[in-house]
């Protein structure tokens, strides 16, 4: 414990990436196997289930420290950290526990299984055996929700160069469903084992916003376009008589779409297909709201399969006659796919069923002119897409997010001008400042709250609107403030349908402060009638990611 949290300490404690990677090759060099394996699971955000909820990890830590409920919240609401607050409150110790990480993981584990009584005598016993530091991280272990500036990217850089094993490779084994109780690091690291290595989904390829004019990428011929699908990223995997289908976030949610079974009957092994899984009927995509209905489901009852049924839209192909064949250029990738597509199609046609075959091929689009690829990014709303994707044609498929040969220009968003309303302390380093606001827009004279946005302003911005909202403020819930009406800001945000769960009577997508409007008074923001006017004629879509 002691070395890992040594390990966070130095991670947390800069801004340097190169120091970040150097303190993680270095613990993956000199910690044990045990540690290690827990260290990527923690880092990758599969850390064990929480044995103990909060609420009770708040009374006990106030009972050892002997101050008030309420003022160890008020605590929090200034820390901005539950993990953090609780260890500034514990009473101070110079001891430090020999315990280690995997040891510490493995208790927790097994307290999922006992009573309240001994999980509180546990954790106090713990609390008082551990210095400040290392109660923090434990408490982290707790709670999850390591935020240190270490993405899996890195890490997997680091381990690469402590194990000399090629960063892909790695990326690769380091997907999937395992979790640091049904593994260990040699098997995950080290040993190719194909049965651990059949489901598994290759790391996905990820771009980046178009930055300037579009027309900076260069000759518009070597690049290749297609919509930018609004649905669930997906991987679609067929080995061994298998199907495989996991999410973009590497959730396998094969279960949820049993309409991909038919993909046994026509597809080969050894295929991989990147793609979007759709709602899809009578030869129309549906809205995400439609697929909102099959996402979270555990079963899919024949209604909603017949209601909402789902297509995948692919648009790579990463695996093909059992071969990697992701350093083949963009379009020789995308022929076979193509014909793939084509073939399946035809063989599930001879097959008698009572709907579709559900893999569709995204088209791919050829221009002469950036202007004629703008042209066919303003017809987005029509497909129902997001904006376009724009691939070089000789690109290879990289692992994850990588400048250079795929972007994606994705339409301009919605705005609206509205008036901030409510602010609450933001968290982390914008603990001690108001930087998460609720704005309202009018509807018959009064400010109705619309959204909640935390992001778009500078912190010079944050500053001086925390300094105005101390002095503003009407009335204190909590964390929450209501303050004075004065402020209006332009608020971006990606999508808007209809919603009963929200006041306004109105959802939006990815709200975020597009700029502070000081030249406008409040009588000048938006009305809930303007908003509900930017609402589509097929009702809108939402999208959760």
């Amino acid at each position: 414990m002691k070395q890992f949290a040594e390990l966070i300490r130095t991670i947390d404690g800069t801004n340097k990436t190169t120091l970040k990677v150097a303190a993680l090759t270095e613990y993956f060099k000199t910690a044990t196997d045990e540690d290690k394996l827990w260290t990527i699971a923690i880092l990758s955000h599969r850390r064990p289930k929480r044995p103990v909820n909060t609420t009770l990890m708040r009374e006990w830590a106030t009972e050892i420290s002997g101050i008030p409920l309420w003022l160890f919240e008020e605590s929090y609401h200034i820390v901005g950290d539950l993990a953090e607050t609780i260890a500034l409150i514990l009473p101070t110790t110079n001891e430090s526990s020999e315990k280690s990480l995997s040891q510490i993981i493995q208790e927790l584990i097994e307290l999922r299984k006992k009573e309240d009584s001994e999980k509180k005598a546990y954790l106090q016993e713990n609390w008082l055996k551990l210095n400040y530091y290392e109660r923090f991280v434990f408490n982290k272990i707790m709670t999850g929700g390591f935020r240190i500036g270490v993405s899996q990217k890195l890490m997997t850089r680091a381990l690469s160069q402590a194990t000399d094993i090629d960063q892909d490779v790695l990326a690769h084994k380091l997907m999937g469903s395992w979790t640091g109780e049904n593994t260990t690091f040699k098997e995950l690291v080290y040993e190719d084992n194909e049965v651990a290595m059949r489901g598994k989904p290759y790391p996905f390829y990820l771009a980046y916003a178009v930055e300037n004019e579009v027309s900076d990428l260069g000759d518009v011929t070597q690049w290749s376009a297609e919509h930018k699908w609004d649905g669930i990223r997906s991987q679609t995997i067929i080995r061994a008589g298998e199907i495989f289908v996991w999410s973009r976030g590497e959730e396998l949610v094969t279960d949820k779409y049993p309409e991909f079974q038919k993909f046994l009957d026509v597809i080969p092994d050894g295929t991989v297909i990147d793609g979007e899984i759709l709602p899809y009927k009578n030869g129309q995509i549906l809205n995400f709201n439609d697929l909102q209905t099959r996402i979270g489901r555990k079963t899919v009852g024949k209604k909603l399969l017949l209601d909402v049924p789902v297509v995948i839209v692919a648009y790579d192909l990463l695996e093909w006659q059992g071969k990697d064949i992701r350093e083949l250029p963009f379009q020789e990738r995308r022929a076979l796919l193509d014909k793939l597509v084509l073939d399946s199609n035809e063989k599930a046609n001879l097959i008698k069923s009572d709907s579709m075959f559900p893999l569709l091929i995204s088209e791919t689009m050829s221009f002469t002119t950036w202007e004629d690829i703008a042209k066919e990014r303003e017809r987005s709303a029509d497909r129902k897409s997001e904006g376009l994707m724009l691939k070089r044609k000789d690109s290879p498929y990289l692992v994850g997010r990588k400048k250079g040969d795929w972007w994606k220009w994705k339409v301009d968003p919605f705005t609206i001008d509205a008036v901030l309303t409510y602010a609450m302390r933001g968290h982390g380093r914008r603990a001690n400042l108001y930087t998460d606001y609720t704005f309202g827009l009018w509807n018959d004279g009064d400010l109705v709250t619309f959204a909640k946005a935390y992001s778009g302003l500078t912190d010079a911005e944050f500053r001086k609107i925390d300094a105005w909202i101390k002095k503003n403020t009407l009335e204190r819930f909590g964390p929450v403030r209501s303050v004075t009406p004065h402020h209006v800001f332009e608020i971006a945000f990606e999508g808007i349908a209809p919603s009963k769960r929200h006041k306004s009577g109105v959802a939006t997508r990815f709200p975020r402060i597009l700029r502070w409007r000081k030249d406008k008074p409040i009588e000048e923001a938006n009305t809930l009638d303007d908003l509900k006017a930017l609402i589509p004629k097929d009702g809108g879509f939402l999208k959760d990611e």
